[in-house]
């Protein structure tokens, strides 16, 4: 990998990208620079964290609020409250540049009302739902004082045994890079300064998805081709999208920290997209680099960070301690670190804090806008659309309006606090919706219901089997809530194992032999494995972490009032051996033509090759034909478009919504392509026996791609065409040609 752009190449990116942007605010930033001292342009680049709601490990400083008022930071993270906010900025303006402070906070489903995970909106394929989520976000964090949050994490992610796959949007770098697009727009709104409106930041720079095996903060070794194929897409479409700021990773790339690696921050951030945001490092990632065996202390950990262009430290206390005399020894220029004060003025001035520091600490707005009646109303119709109906044999569901007795059983069924999901902002008073209480308020007192714990999630103990067996015998049918606590998947939440924990697939299996109909929920953090309720089981729902209201949007599903349309965004292995398992992946010279064809073939012998559940599959209450595949074209110059079109009809009698995917292959390239690659989807809404023209256009876009010389290009020869219902499941298929 080539380091370092030419200085002067670097600050004339910014120049001319900024100054294009706003020019009045560049004048104004050159009249703050040359009032600063070299130790209040420091400060700008060190990041505290508050006392509460903490992410990672804290260094005692009972000189927090003295340093502040010394013009020694630039942010916080972590402070929240219209309140909190406002005192603590008023700290900050005692100071004597008077600079405000940027308040930044993980907000990554929700503040105060919460959203499904990330991954499990993925699941929705449903863009603008999934942007209208970040909004709401957006409203409430700004409402509260908060300027700032780390979201959304957009790194591409193959490997379910990395907890943090529950914050991002999957293994598919095209449904990644749409979905990076949404939620930066979501979070932005019409832009910086709006009231309404929080920073974006797109994490993390770059590759943490591929961490080997699966284990956090582990190193990532991969061919700069898969890089930016795969990795990258989704942070350059971030981007695009005007995301202010970017969060580097904790990870290793090729043997470099990616906290000190000027290739992707310098090379290609800040050069060849030309980014003008501001980077901030992960938590206390500077001084790791002292871990990693890259750096011998923080001076010099300080030294390699700045050099390469992260231009906040958050929490590591690298920069405020080294960098002055980095500068005096000159192994730090004061044109850099310009360069970085530069781009966290020009986010204070664009969010109107030079103005007025206190404009986002509002009470009277903050009491008015967290936890609205729309706010939740929003966060139900996420958490329906979130869901992936898997099995439904013999219509188990949806549930008969009619029933006498149901049983919930297991040792979810109750529980309140695991549906709000990791990574959620902690409330007195949450008001968060469990499975038994959604079916309360559904059936009132029409339906008895029955509960019965069964097991506990973790552990070996089937001491309360008979009691859930006993209960489910009374049932007219039973629901059964399984899976992962919430701090199972997550930020150093990695596992081995990934088959659904403790003895809960025995307890399902115990429930199953009673005869009664059983519809097996899911909620996890993550694709778990479960090949016995799989197979044998006749409904089964995954849920995921759903948000506040849970138990309500379960309940709706259930009955049928929201009929699911949830695809799955990764793919769900049968066994962890076969991890990392993805659809798009690279044929071999001996491929498997299915899964009994082992003898000399890229083939497990004591496993199938194919996955339990594909991406991109989910079932629907309803079913849906598709016909008629027509192209405009079979053969396309480099300057033209093919326009596609099907008919697309719901056979079923419910009405619901299905997701067209365009997949293409690349059949001969001059770098072997995979077997095939989301291209384009639509998410259509057909009332039952309607049926609908479906058009997509395919354009040199779609066909190109990165060559051996890393050149992004479209090359002539023959291309597949796909439609499908999910990855492995194509209807449709036609060839066409590219000259």
């Amino acid at each position: 990998m080539k380091h370092y752009l030419p200085l002067a190449l670097i600050l004339s990116f910014t120049f001319s990208a900024a100054s294009a942007q706003d020019k009045k605010i560049e004048k104004k930033i050159d009249s703050v620079l040359k009032l600063m001292t070299l130790d209040e342009k420091i400060g700008q680049l060190n990041q505290y964290t508050g006392d509460r709601d903490a992410t990672g490990p804290i260094t005692n400083n009972p000189n927090k609020l003295k340093d502040i008022k010394d013009g020694k930071l630039g942010s916080m993270l972590n402070v929240r409250g219209a309140k909190e906010t406002r005192e603590v900025q008023e700290v900050a303006m005692q100071s004597r540049m008077k600079i405000p402070l940027i308040f930044g906070l993980d907000v990554i489903h929700g503040y105060r009302v919460t959203f499904p995970i990330p991954l499990a909106e993925a699941a929705s394929w449903d863009l603008k739902a999934i942007e209208n989520s970040a909004r709401v976000a957006a409203r409430e964090t700004a409402a509260s004082g908060v300027h700032w949050t780390f979201a959304p994490m957009v790194d591409i992610a193959r490997d379910p045994r990395w907890g943090r796959v529950m914050e991002g949007a999957g293994e598919d770098t095209y449904l990644g890079s749409q979905i990076s697009t949404a939620r930066v727009k979501g979070f932005q709104g019409k832009g910086l300064g709006n009231l309404d409106a929080v920073m974006a930041c797109a994490k993390h720079f770059a590759a943490y998805g591929a961490a080997i095996a699966g284990r956090d903060y582990n190193p990532v070794d991969m061919s700069e081709h898969t890089l930016w194929e795969v990795y990258l897409p989704p942070f350059k479409a971030a981007v695009d999208a005007g995301a202010a700021t970017f969060m580097n990773s904790f990870n290793t790339l090729n043997g470099i920290p990616a906290t000190g690696n000027a290739y992707l921050q310098r090379d290609i951030l800040k050069g060849q997209w030309k980014y003008t945001g501001f980077v901030v490092s992960d938590w206390g990632s500077i001084g790791e680099m002292i871990a990693h065996g890259y750096a011998k202390d923080k001076s010099q950990a300080a030294e390699l960070a700045l050099n390469a262009g992260s231009d906040m430290d958050m929490e590591s206390r690298s920069y405020l301690p080294n960098l002055a005399k980095l500068v005096a020894d000159k192994k730090v220029s004061v044109a850099l670190i310009d360069d970085a004060v530069r781009r966290i003025l020009r986010k204070k001035f664009e969010l109107g804090l030079f103005n007025d520091p206190y404009r986002f600490s509002n009470e009277s707005r903050q009491e008015k806008e967290l936890n609205s009646p729309q706010n939740r109303k929003d966060a139900l119709l996420m958490a329906e659309k979130s869901m992936v109906l898997l099995k439904n044999e013999n219509q188990v569901l949806p549930l008969a309006k009619n029933l006498k007795k149901i049983a919930v059983i297991g040792p979810l069924g109750k529980s309140e606090k695991d549906m709000q999901g990791f990574w959620s902002i902690q409330w007195q008073n949450d008001n968060l919706v469990s499975l038994y209480q959604g079916l309360k308020n559904k059936v009132g007192n029409q339906t008895e219901l029955l509960y019965a714990k069964g097991c506990e999630i973790e552990g070996t103990s089937t001491a309360g089997f008979a009691e859930a067996v006993e209960t489910a015998k009374q049932a007219d049918v039973v629901i059964m809530a399984v899976g992962e606590t919430l701090d199972m998947s997550g930020e150093a939440k990695s596992k081995a194992n990934i088959h659904i924990p403790g003895v809960q697939e025995d307890l399902i299996k115990a429930i199953q032999a009673t005869g009664k109909p059983v519809v097996v929920l899911l909620m996890a953090g993550r694709p778990l494995i479960f090949n016995w309720t799989a197979d044998h089981v006749p409904a089964i729902m995954y849920t995921w972490w759903l948000g506040s209201e849970a138990g309500n949007a379960m309940t709706n599903v259930l009955y049928g009032d929201y009929n699911p349309a949830g695809k799955l965004p990764m793919t769900f292995p049968r066994d962890e051996g076969q991890i990392p398992l993805y659809y798009n992946y690279l044929s071999t010279g001996r491929p498997a033509k299915n899964d009994q064809d082992t003898r000399y073939r890229s083939a497990y012998l004591d496993i199938q090759n194919s996955p339990k559940f594909a991406f991109g599959y989910g079932l629907s209450y309803t079913t849906f034909d598709y016909s008629n595949l027509v192209l405009s074209k079979t053969e396309m110059g480099m300057n033209d478009k093919i326009s596609v079109s099907f008919t697309l009809k719901n056979t079923g009698k419910y009405d619901g919504e299905e997701v067209a995917q365009l997949y293409l292959q690349d059949k001969f390239a001059s770098v072997v392509r995979p077997v095939k690659e989301l291209k384009d989807f639509q998410k259509v809404m057909l009332k039952a026996g309607e049926s609908k023209t479906i058009t997509f256009n395919i354009d040199k876009e779609k066909l190109s791609f990165y060559n051996q010389q890393l050149k992004w290009t479209a090359e002539p020869g023959d291309f597949k065409l796909m439609i499908g219902t999910a990855s492995n499941n194509i209807k449709l298929e036609k060839d066409f040609t590219l000259k």
